[in-house]
This record gives structure tokens, C-alpha cells and sequence, in this order.
């Protein structure tokens, strides 16, 4: 078969899905099409093809968004692939509705709802009313956490078949378990994320201000790029010995191992692949009860629950944590990972894409 991957970004198809198009590659012919980037030599090493498709992943231009879907349709009346894959807003909206233009087979991964959704008001209307075009002919649409479904559903942007998958999953061997680190001086909590309002970074940042004041020896580190222009505040509060700011990273395995606990107090996600990676490489995770993340962990087993947007509750979480015995956060780690291994390995993922594809193929 020749299967198409539409995507807005090399990372994300290479971080999370790479398994994916590799599994496909072996058989089938397969192109991913989206923007240049430093992964996509990584990608194609797997097997696949590249076809350079530019857009503006965040901009709301009609004439923009109108050229899109054109240029899809025209990429994809030359291609004439079997089934196509898309992820994230663009490519589910422009794509899906080239596919259904061209009556191509296509599946759909609603990979969150996003700030267009969740914000509310005109742009959320107008996001909800773009979904119901673009899935309206959608084979089956993927979703990575309960709440998202049942909102798409409730709101009748979903019509046809949906499934609930553990997000992308996670690559178990790639992030394999690690022995806890041994007792010692420093507690160190990290973040892994973009640098942005909705991942929490202001209650972070406030949060690791107010636990050092009381708890000198805890190390707050944060990774990630900076997306809502954080460059100045970070370095304000890395001066002043709050937190230590490493910018993005490659790897992250080995920050993984090194820290204690991963902190991630998200307003929204669809499923975080961070906590899915720190759990697997069994380590305790503190995050929100929201939708996308408090499904990735059990509350005192595996980690603690705070509220988003509040920093009282995530400090009141992050002592919690400093409160118990290393014994006890060893088991944690230990008990997130046997989560992982029942409930988020990435090859259900890549299972439930199979029979997907196979039921198009038979019809």
C-alpha cells in the first residue's frame, strides 16, 4: 500500500510516532509530507519518503487556509495513496478535507484539543465548526484521552467511527527503567516542555520560588524551548538561584534518570508523552487532574495531583512529595513503570494504526 503521513511538525513525527512509519515502511511504501526539519534525515533512514509541505501551524488566515487544502489536494491527486494518517489541527482539518475531495481512505489522531478549543469564545466556534468539515468522511479518528472524545462526539464533530488510544505510547525500551537515584543531599524536580503559559511554567516558576525558600536543598530544573518569548523571566530566575534552565535537548533519557521526580503542571494535554517517558523510566510524576494527564498516573501510587492554574496546590503537592521516604519514592518509580508496561506501550499504538489500515484494505 502507499500510506501518506500528514503532519505539522518533524519532531513530533519522530519523538512519538517513529515506531509508526517504521512499522509500515517494512511493507508498504510510505511519504511523509510536512515542514523541513532537523528530524526528517532521521525519518527517512527509516524507510520513507520526504515531500517539503510549508504552513503556518498557528495562524488562522483563510486565503492561507483555503491554499492549503489546495495544496494538499494537489499533492494528493498525484500521490493517490491507499490511506493517508494525519495529526494535529491542520493536517486533520486541510487534509481531511482533500481526502474526502479525492474519496482517499483517511484516519485522524486528535492529538488534544488545543488553545483554539479550549480558550473558548469565537476562535473555539469557529475551531469546532473547521473539525466537523474535516472529519466529516474520516474512517476513524484516534483519540489519546476520554474527555476529548466525548466532546468532539457531544458536539457532533465526530460522526463516524473513534477510537481511544493511549496517546502515542511509549517506546519501552528506548525509555528504559533506571535503578532510582541513591539518597542524597539534593531533591531534584524537572520540567520537560515548551516554555509557555498553558504548560504551567507561571506556577511552576512561582511554585519552585516558594519550595526553596522553605526546602534550600531541592534543585529545580527546566528543559524546553522558550515559545511565549520566557527568555528574560528564566534568566531572572535562574540569576537568582531558583531554578536551572537548560534550554531544548536532543536526549533526554539521561535527565530522566538523573532527577527524582518530573513536574508538569499542564492546563491541557492529550496524552503528555513527558510523564509517559519519566514513568517509564520509573520515575515519580507530579501534574494536573486535567484531562491528558491525570490518566497517566495514580494518584499516591505513581505520583501526586494538583489543580491547574493554581500554585497553591502544586506546592501543597511538591512537599507531599518531599514529605515521604526515598524508600517510598523508589516504589513509586517502580509502580509507574509496571503502568507503562500494562497500559502504554507504544506497539498498542502501533496495533490498533494496523487494524485500521487492514479493514481499509479489505474494503
Amino acid at each position: 500500500m502507499r500510506i501518506v503521513f500528514l503532519a505539522n511538525a518533524d519532531i513530533g513525527l519522530y519523538k512519538f510516532r517513529k515506531e509508526i512509519v517504521e512499522h509500515f515502511c517494512k511493507d508498504n511504501e510510505v511519504i511523509i509530507v510536512l515542514p523541513n526539519g532537523e528530524y526528517i534525515p532521521q525519518l527517512t533512514k527509516l524507510g520513507c519518503t520526504f515531500i517539503e509541505f510549508n504552513f503556518n501551524r498557528r495562524g488562522m488566515n483563510p486565503f492561507a487556509d483555503i491554499n492549503q487544502i489546495l495544496r494538499y489536494y494537489k499533492l494528493l491527486k498525484e500521490l493517490l495513496p491507499d490511506v493517508v494518517l494525519t495529526y494535529t489541527i491542520k493536517p486533520n482539518v486541510y487534509g481531511g478535507i482533500a481526502c474526502q475531495m479525492l474519496k482517499i481512505p483517511y484516519i485522524s489522531n486528535v492529538t488534544g484539543l488545543g488553545t483554539s478549543i479550549e480558550n473558548g469564545g469565537l476562535l473555539s466556534f469557529i475551531t469546532k465548526a473547521l473539525y466537523k468539515l474535516g472529519l466529516k468522511k474520516c474512517n476513524c479518528v484516534f483519540f489519546q484521552n476520554k474527555s476529548n472524545q466525548s466532546l468532539f462526539v457531544d458536539h457532533n464533530m465526530v460522526k463516524g467511527k473513534s477510537v481511544l488510544i493511549p496517546g502515542s505510547g511509549v517506546n519501552l525500551e528506548a525509555n528504559s527503567y533506571e535503578q532510582y537515584p541513591p539518597d542524597k543531599t539534593i531533591i531534584k524536580f524537572l520540567f520537560v516542555g515548551r516554555i509557555m503559559r498553558d504548560k504551567g511554567i507561571n506556577e511552576l516558576l512561582e511554585s519552585a520560588k516558594i519550595v526553596k525558600s522553605q526546602y534550600p536543598n531541592t534543585q529545580f530544573d527546566i528543559i524546553g524551548w522558550s515559545d511565549e518569548n520566557y527568555d528574560q523571566i528564566l534568566k531572572e530566575y535562574q540569576d537568582d538561584g531558583i531554578v536551572i534552565y537548560h534550554g531544548l535537548q536532543s536526549e533526554m533519557h539521561d535527565f530522566y534518570k538523573d532527577t527524582n521526580c518530573v513536574v508538569l503542571p499542564s492546563y491541557h494535554e492529550g496524552t503528555a508523552n513527558v510523564l509517559l517517558e519519566a514513568s517509564a523510566t520509573g520515575r515519580p510524576v507530579i501534574t494536573t487532574r486535567v484531562p491528558g494527564c491525570i490518566e497517566t498516573f495514580d494518584e499516591g501510587v505513581t505520583g501526586f495531583g494538583c489543580e491547574a492554574h493554581s500554585v497553591e496546590s502544586l506546592v501543597d503537592a511538591i512537599i507531599r512529595f518531599l514529605s515521604i521516604s526515598d524508600e517510598d519514592r523508589k516504589k513509586m518509580g517502580l509502580a509507574a513503570r509496571a503502568k507503562m508496561e500494562k497500559e502504554y506501550d507504544r506497539k498498542l499504538v502501533i496495533a490498533a494504526y494496523e487494524q485500521e489500515i487492514r479493514s481499509i484494505a479489505r474494503r
